[in-house]
């Protein structure tokens, strides 16, 4: 059984985001949650929450059944880029530079490998 967990329109690019995200990637819950909590970059926190709210689908979805955080492994794991905020800076000799303020989607899929084997 898998759940998913998706978070949207997170103020971070892509880009720094992946960098965290690779940490965990195939990692079970419960360690890509401590090894989250001390990574020291920012990506880490809006990641934690995204797992842990995948977690908590998959236990909505299995109702009455115990779900070891251990047996639940990250399956699969993506940021894709989501709206670009375009904001206009002054800069020397009378110009405007561009600054991209980029948002990121985050997807996060679950799986209970346990309940799979038996």
């Amino acid at each position: 059984m898998e759940a998913v967990a998706i978070s949207k329109h997170i103020r971070m690019s892509p880009r720094k985001m992946r960098r965290v995200l690779n940490l965990v990637l195939g990692k079970n819950v419960n360690e890509a949650l401590n090894t989250l909590h001390y990574t020291p970059k920012s990506a880490a926190e809006p990641i934690a929450k995204a797992i842990t709210s995948a977690f908590a689908n998959l236990g909505s979805k299995e109702e009455g059944e115990r779900i070891e955080m251990s047996n639940v492994f990250i399956k699969e794991a993506y940021v894709d880029g989501g709206p670009t905020l375009k904001r206009f800076r002054p800069m020397s000799m009378g110009r405007a530079g561009r600054i991209r303020k980029r948002t990121s989607h985050l997807t996060v899929v679950v799986e209970d490998r346990y309940n799979d084997l038996q």
